[in-house]
């Protein structure tokens, strides 16, 4: 069975390996889990999925794999009546009792169980008589029904929860979806390369506790610099025009460049970069910076990553005066060859869906000036992105 589920979740494209695959088997042969589907799910993403932002895949491929196992296939014929009645009687209150005499009695109750087996041939869900979850039926889980046979559900469902595999509570995580804050962070520690810096201010724990040894057990406190990311990032947001429609998109980068890195620069641009960016949307008129300065500003080790749809005019790019906003001597795309000669290097970030990129002539005029440096917006894109950087 696990080998076939393996493949399921190849299938599905989720990286893991033989070497997962007989952990995970060697987890089953302690008796980790026993006779639970749910804690089944929980031990094999455990081993089977290093990263989360496979989450989502794996929950597709379990639940396609083991479609239909949490619907309870019983042949009541196999089990003595008796046991089976005394099993279920255990578990209701004085109340409850009642109220299955009220429905008939349990006889009747256990008849109709039966039936519904024997009728039913698919999941369900809601409703007052199919086997299921939710609703009001006697025969399910996570409904209400005063003298039910509860199945497909462990315990009380305000303490666990059943299928979590078919909730899809990841499908966020998938690396094929727009970012979120958290999902920028997750794919922006990959860039990171640490260094001490600055004066002794943090705990040395280690050598702490070699020199109290040295010291016959007196306490010899040792510090050390703190760790700090020595990753320096330039980066250069589209503002205005088409790109509204990313506002969200480009705050949550915004919001998590801003925690990942210490060394951040930023600035805005419209459509193509030409002569002049600006800190400050409220003041871009008035208040401009020179691209000539921020190149002989930042040395050529700072990470630069733009930030923008790239769709424009061609003539934005190619020609003189082709800004919509003012009369640039020089063409875009003179201004973006000077800043990637000058930066090893760079990146174009562009939250337009990969599938449109096609229809666009801009894109792959900037595409090209970028060496196709140019990636999506998605977890995976940032991904590779960053893996560029590096």
């Amino acid at each position: 069975m696990l080998l076939d589920f393996f493949i399921k979740l190849r299938e599905y494209r989720v990286p893991c390996t033989l070497r997962e695959l007989l952990d995970l088997l060697g987890a089953m042969k302690k008796h980790v889990i026993f006779c639970s589907i749910d804690d089944f799910y929980t031990l094999s993403r455990v081993i089977l999925v290093k990263d989360e932002s496979h989450f989502d895949k794996f929950d597709r491929a379990f639940a396609n794999y083991f479609e239909g196992v949490a619907n309870v296939e019983l042949d009541l014929s196999g089990i003595p009546k008796d046991w089976l009645e005394k099993r279920f009687v255990k578990h209701l209150s004085e109340e409850d009792k009642a109220k299955v005499k009220k429905l008939g009695g349990l006889d009747e109750l256990m008849k109709t169980l039966k039936e519904r087996l024997a009728e039913q041939e698919k999941r369900h869900q809601g409703g007052n008589k199919w086997i299921g979850t939710g609703g009001t039926s006697p025969f399910g889980a996570e409904g209400y029904h005063p003298g039910g046979v509860r199945i497909g559900q462990d315990g009380n469902r305000n303490f666990s929860a059943a299928k979590v595999w078919d909730k899809r509570e990841f499908k966020n995580l998938d690396s094929s979806v727009e970012l979120g804050t958290r999902n920028i962070k997750i794919a922006l520690r990959k860039l990171r390369q640490f260094a001490r810096t600055g004066a002794g201010e943090e705990l040395d724990l280690d050598h702490t506790i070699r020199a109290t040894a040295k010291n016959a057990g007196y306490l010899d406190v040792k510090m050390q610099p703190e760790r700090h990311n020595a990753i320096k990032v330039l980066m250069f947001f589209d503002v205005g025009g088409s790109m509204d429609d990313y506002i969200k998109v480009c705050e949550e980068l915004f919001s998590a460049v801003h925690t990942e890195f210490k060394h951040l620069e930023y600035f805005y641009f419209h459509n193509c970069v030409y002569e002049h960016v600006w800190h400050d949307n409220g003041r871009r008129y008035q208040e401009t910076l020179d691209v000539w300065d921020i190149i002989h500003r930042f040395s050529k080790d700072y990470k630069i990553i733009f930030v923008g749809d790239a769709t424009m005019g061609p003539y934005e790019i190619a020609y003189p005066g082709g800004s919509v906003e003012h009369w640039n001597e020089e063409p875009g795309s003179v201004w973006l060859e000077r800043i990637t000669a000058h930066f090893d290097n760079c990146i174009w970030l562009n939250p337009q869906p990969l599938k449109y990129w096609n229809y666009y002539q801009s894109i792959g005029l900037m595409k090209q000036l970028m060496a196709s440096r140019m990636y999506p917006m998605t977890i995976e894109g940032l991904s590779a992105g960053i893996k560029e950087l590096l």
